[in-house]
């Protein structure tokens, strides 16, 4: 008889990652995924309606419906043993019904026999790895000491990303803005931030921005970013759409990688923008470090090798976790 496969609840992930551990993994995994050691083809995107549609839309040049009800992303990658596939949907609307605009599903399998090892709730894996990344390039891209961060987006991407940034600097403000006053309040109240009235509030003099929203149309403007601010442009992951405004992306702009921002980053293809390196080659050396006081966009598409790797960090420290019991 076939054994079960493990299967990870989000509280069972949530208790077996590690933050600084992760930021350290993904460190490692960027570098890797920079010097041509994972096994990762671009995600494949499918749209689709909601159950209640009466007659499916007419597919727009092969890409679906045009009503973008939901996304289905589809990321399989490898790198060494850890080698995985993840299954995300993105609804924007369930933010209207404070249900997870974001979900996720995340299978581990044996590299050598192709079998599945284990099966993990991938929501709050991938709110902590793409926070850890953010923090990996916010540590190598900004000067040491204090910072103000604004957050543009208030839901579970906002709390990961106060987390994991208060590992790598230490934050005397953090500013919230989203487009619910209510959300605002609960985000700022929950990660010991300030709530603002605007998007260009919160920005202002800030040293860290990230930009974690579901917005379709550009909600960051260039001219209100100090200089030497760094951005973490973590939405937006359709071609056309766009967090950042072409002032923004006319700075230095750095990717998690390049073929994906230049394929799939409305930020990126809108505006024309120049991907002057991924922060796997920054943090290995191979490609100089951005001049000192330079306002940077980091845009952050979320690999599927940060996946993999993370997970089979979870997997690890459970089975260790076991064994010592």
């Amino acid at each position: 008889m076939p054994t079960a496969v493990p299967y990870l609840s989000e509280a069972r992930v949530n208790e077996y990652l590690d933050p600084k551990t992760l930021i350290d993994a993904m460190r490692q995994a960027l570098i890797d995924l920079s010097a041509g050691k994972a096994n990762q083809p671009l995600r494949m995107v499918m749209l689709f309606d909601a159950a209640s549609t009466q007659t499916p839309s007419p597919p727009t040049k092969g890409q679906g419906s045009p009503s973008e009800h939901g996304l289905l992303f589809l990321k399989p990658a490898q790198l060494g043993s850890a080698f995985a596939t993840k299954l995300i949907t993105l609804v924007p609307s369930n933010a209207a019904n404070n249900q997870p605009s974001l979900l996720a599903t995340i299978v581990l399998m044996d590299p050598n026999t192709g079998a599945a090892t284990a099966i993990l709730e991938g929501a709050t894996l991938t709110a902590m790895r793409t926070a850890a990344v953010s923090a990996v390039a916010a540590d190598a891209l900004t000067p040491h000491g204090p910072k103000i961060v604004a957050m543009l987006g208030s839901g579970v991407l906002a709390r990961s990303h106060a987390q994991m940034l208060r590992l790598i600097r230490p934050i005397s403000e953090i500013r919230v803005w989203s487009r619910s006053a209510d959300n605002v309040e609960a985000c700022a109240k929950e990660i010991g931030g300030i709530a603002c009235a605007s998007a260009e509030d919160a920005v202002r003099g800030a040293d860290i921005v990230c930009t974690v929203s579901n917005a379709a149309i550009p909600i960051l403007k260039g001219a209100w970013l100090k200089r030497g601010a760094f951005v973490a442009a973590v939405g937006a992951p359709r071609p056309t759409w766009r967090e950042l405004d072409d002032d923004a992306m006319r700075n230095i702009v750095i990717a998690d990688q390049r073929q994906a921002a230049e394929q799939e980053s409305g930020d990126v293809i809108l505006s024309n923008a120049t991907i002057t390196a991924e922060i796997g080659e920054l943090l290995a050396g191979t490609v100089p470090m951005p001049a000192e006081g330079s306002t940077i966009i980091f845009k952050s598409l979320g690999q599927a090798v940060e996946d993999a790797v993370a997970a089979q960090l979870v997997v690890n420290a459970a089975a260790e976790a076991s064994s010592n019991h």
